[in-house]
């Protein structure tokens, strides 16, 4: 693939929060200390990086259009709308761009409503429970799809 492919990392509701809100679920990292770790690995791995936050739905639908025509695949972790919005399936599904999902808490360790996210329908994988580790890994993942043309 030629250039650099560009990954928008996607943070949904709260998470801008991070580092404050219930450490003993999401821990002490920030949301900067997150962005980052990505943009240093980002490097190491040829990428280039967009990171955005917004705790409005519409806000993540119009980024991911967007991303139609500007990234070569997603990284998200929409909050609580990865388990309400069909919206956002639905513009990730137009995007027609692989995506990772990524949750900073085990989802299945925890309340059952969480335990199912419209998000995953489209994703090629899912992250969950490894708090801001969660984000590179799923950057490396994003990188070998992107690379193998999978």
């Amino acid at each position: 693939m030629p250039g650099n492919p560009t990954i928008l990392v996607l943070n949904g509701p709260n998470l801008n929060l991070l580092g404050l809100r219930e450490p003993e679920i999401y821990g002490h990292e920030t949301l900067a200390d997150i962005e980052e770790a990505c943009l240093e690995l980002a490097s190491e791995l040829a990428l280039s990086v967009e990171f955005r936050q917004t705790n409005h739905e519409g806000q993540l639908v119009d980024w991911i259009h967007e991303a139609r025509q500007s990234a070569d695949g997603i990284v998200i972790n929409a909050g609580a709308y990865s388990h309400s919005s069909i919206a956002i399936l639905d513009a990730l599904t137009a995007a027609g761009l692989p995506v990772i999902e990524v949750h900073m808490s085990n989802i299945y360790r925890r309340e059952s409503f969480r335990h199912v996210s419209y998000v995953s329908r489209v994703a090629q994988g899912v992250i969950c429970g490894l708090g801001g580790h969660g984000y590179e890994l799923a950057l490396t993942a994003i990188a070998r799809i992107l690379r193998s043309g999978d």
